[in-house]
């Protein structure tokens, strides 16, 4: 047991989902009740802002798209008749306490990702553009950038999470925003399936599977948090696996919410199918 320890420590020493600072919150895990509020349609949504709104929005679309197969990235294409990346900016636009959404996308495609996924559409939050970055790390950051002194909290996203709801974006932000000792708030679920440790191609363990929880967005953080997170990892060199990996390795309190498992991230074409079909299902509970 020892020497899989020892192995953990030095293969693992960031992990984001078992690290047991996100764990540290089990009055954040939601009752089947709860869980159905926050699968809510996205159809009937519509954009509105507060008078002195607290978060800002970074919603990451600079990825190539390679595992999907799709030549200049996935963010664009069409379910159900809207860009990917439009069904996850609009939930953010429907939620009053937001008060800025930053796209971050490739800097040669700016204006056909403002004009295909957002002029397009009734946006009434403020949406402004940032590039993209080599790496995920590098694109968060520029995205956090861009957002003013003024904000309180930030909320990172991943533009190719479409099935995001404006009720759990909401939940998120009130984990952070009424929790005083808390850093930040990652959306997520527990694992279902039985893990596995190996070391090349040998499974040497098989951890509790209670103690791991599948990381999703969006991730909110106090804004001062990851800004110092983000800049320390950049003086240090250190690549994180997501945002909460940087706030976690400064000691910062991440709490878990939990959330539905059809926020998936569209990586794979096979993905595109699933979550058609939670954007229809949706769509025919309005009718």
């Amino acid at each position: 047991m020892a020497e899989h320890e020892t192995f953990l420590r030095q293969e693992y020493p960031a992990d984001p989902v078992g690290g047991p600072s996100v764990l540290t919150a089990p009055e954040l895990i939601l009752n089947k009740e709860s869980l159905d509020i926050l699968t809510a349609s996205l159809v009937a949504i519509r954009g509105q802002v507060s008078r002195n709104p607290h978060t800002a929005a970074v919603i990451l679309a600079g990825g190539e798209g390679d595992r999907f197969g799709r030549s200049g990235g996935k963010q664009l294409l069409e379910v159900l008749g809207k860009p990917i990346l439009t069904w996850s900016a609009e939930a953010f636009d429907a939620v009053s306490d937001v008060g800025l959404i930053v796209i971050v996308c490739p800097e040669e495609r700016m204006e056909e990702y403002c004009r295909t996924a957002i002029d397009a559409f009734p946006f009434v939050t403020p949406v402004i553009m940032a590039p993209a970055g080599e790496i995920r790390q590098e694109s968060s950051l520029s995205g956090i950038n861009r957002v003013p002194d003024t904000y309180e909290f930030i909320a990172v996203h991943d533009g190719a999470r479409p099935l995001i709801t404006p009720e759990l974006v909401s939940h998120a932000i009130s984990a952070v925003r009424g929790n005083l000792d808390a850093d930040g708030a990652v959306v997520g679920f527990p694992a279902i399936d039985t893990l596995k440790l190996v070391n090349e191609n040998t499974i040497i363990g098989t951890p509790e599977r209670s103690a791991f929880w599948t990381a999703q967005t969006p991730q909110v953080f106090r804004a001062g948090m990851i800004r110092e997170a983000h800049m320390t990892a950049l003086a240090e060199g250190f690549v994180g696996t997501d945002d909460s990996s940087l706030v976690e390795r400064l000691g910062g309190k991440v709490v878990l919410v939990q959330g539905p498992r059809d926020n998936i991230k569209i990586t794979v074409p096979e993905d595109r199918a699933g979550a058609e079909a939670g954007l229809r299902i949706r769509l025919q509970e309005q009718r």
